[in-house]
């Protein structure tokens, strides 16, 4: 079969729609296109009814008590968004200290820094140097004011899974409120809300083969049950949680990619780290100093987040413009800052740059593996052959060591 360009390995970005997903949706935009909210005629029944399955195949997903406690959002950083300003906003009167994460999504980092402005203090905890964050250092921040704790499953970055279950077991006996930021690793790692005893999950349907613009918060309902102030005002949907009208079809669509990660998550996971172990393994046999960003175990199964030093990241990119990946570097108007992710684990400023992630997913084949590492291959000997300092490197002479002058 021949290769399709450009090779798609962003996974972590976003993933294709599976057909199977699109074809349970596409009825709900023509024939089957009620309001779930409308109570008067059969359209909307069937849209209600539609909807409330749904919630119940995301409910098991996720090991939740009830259907209940799936609440429909436009994506996870409505989730996030709503979860940390509204139990925020609602648990006021206890205390208004809220522990995260330096490594989280900026949906979540954001809205914290928001709270802040509003009087709240936020303590964020660092990442060790492997991506993984320490429970100790979580259990170490919280005080008799901390209402929220909030620490993802998985970084979008680096892919290390964190332990959230050792988390949740801290939070639950200090009467601390857990979120977890669920949307990389939802599917692909395990993750059970009762289990590893999280009160509030971000979840959203286009990182697990699903549809954008659709995504869910699970609020826990038994005892003692999540309140939450509602950040969108309107006809009072989602039982006054989050007003709007459901989008049916997008919501049928991640019930279908949350069924479909049911049954063939832990299949799919087993090909995809096959993929990603080839493309390491062959990053490593033909270059030297081909550094692993993250946990060597405790990642995403996708996940290859590596750093090719004496090379430029975006200059790599450019070079490979056949393959769509994602740099440790983000474009920002005045300036290339390296990944805050990268920089709270401790890496070097320029490993940062030079890193790369790859992001490898249900669709990928052998073929593309073979061909990527073909040409990262290559490109990385290009652009080593134009580096003084990788040429000074072969050379025994230790970089870091040498003091440049000033002009």
């Amino acid at each position: 079969m021949p290769l399709k360009f450009p090779i798609y390995m962003d996974n972590h970005a976003t993933t294709p729609v599976d057909p199977r997903v699109l074809e349970a949706m596409l009825p709900h935009f023509t024939t089957q296109f009620g309001n779930a909210a409308s109570r008067t005629h059969k359209y909307g029944w069937d849209a209600e009814a539609t909807v409330e399955d749904a919630r119940e195949t995301i409910a098991d997903l996720i090991g939740a008590d009830s259907s209940k406690e799936i609440v429909f959002t436009s994506g996870a950083t409505e989730s996030d968004n709503l979860a940390i300003k509204g139990v925020a906003e609602y648990y006021e009167g206890r205390g208004k200290h809220i522990v995260t994460t330096q490594i989280e999504h900026k949906a979540v980092l954001d809205s914290c820094k928001r709270l802040e402005k509003q009087g709240y203090h936020v303590t964020y905890v660092a990442a060790g140097k492997d991506g993984i964050v320490d429970p100790d250092a979580i259990k170490s921040a919280l005080t008799d004011q901390t209402i929220l704790v909030s620490v993802m499953l998985a970084n979008n970055e680096v892919g290390t899974i964190q332990p959230i279950a050792e988390i949740g077991k801290i939070t639950r006996e200090r009467g601390v409120l857990l979120h977890c930021d669920a949307v990389q690793g939802i599917g692909k790692t395990p993750f059970d809300v009762k289990a590893m005893n999280v009160d509030l999950a971000s979840i959203t349907a286009h990182k697990i083969y699903g549809p954008k613009g659709v995504g869910a918060l699970y609020v826990r309902r038994s005892k003692p049950r999540v309140r939450l102030v509602a950040q969108m005002d309107g006809g009072g949907h989602e039982r006054g949680m989050r007003s709007g009208t459901l989008n049916v079809p997008g919501i049928v669509g991640m019930a279908k990619a949350c069924e479909i990660m049911k049954t063939e998550g832990k299949a799919d996971a087993e090909k995809i780290r096959a993929l990603r172990d080839s493309l390491h393994q062959k990053l490593l046999k033909e270059l030297d100093e081909v550094i692993l960003n993250g946990h060597p175990e405790r990642r995403l199964c996708g996940n290859l987040n590596v750093s090719f030093a004496f090379v430029e990241g975006e200059g790599l990119m450019m070079a490979i413009k056949d393959v769509a990946v994602s740099s440790g570097s983000a474009c920002t108007s005045a300036s290339l800052e390296p990944s805050y992710v990268l920089r709270s684990m401790g890496l070097d400023e320029d490993l940062a740059h030079s890193s790369i992630r790859f992001g490898l997913g249900r669709f990928n084949t052998q073929e593309e593996v073979d061909y990527v590492a073909e040409l990262v291959i290559a490109k990385v000997r290009k652009l080593r052959d134009m580096s003084p300092l990788y040429e000074m490197h072969k050379e025994g002479v230790d970089i870091k060591s040498i003091e440049w002058a000033a002009h």
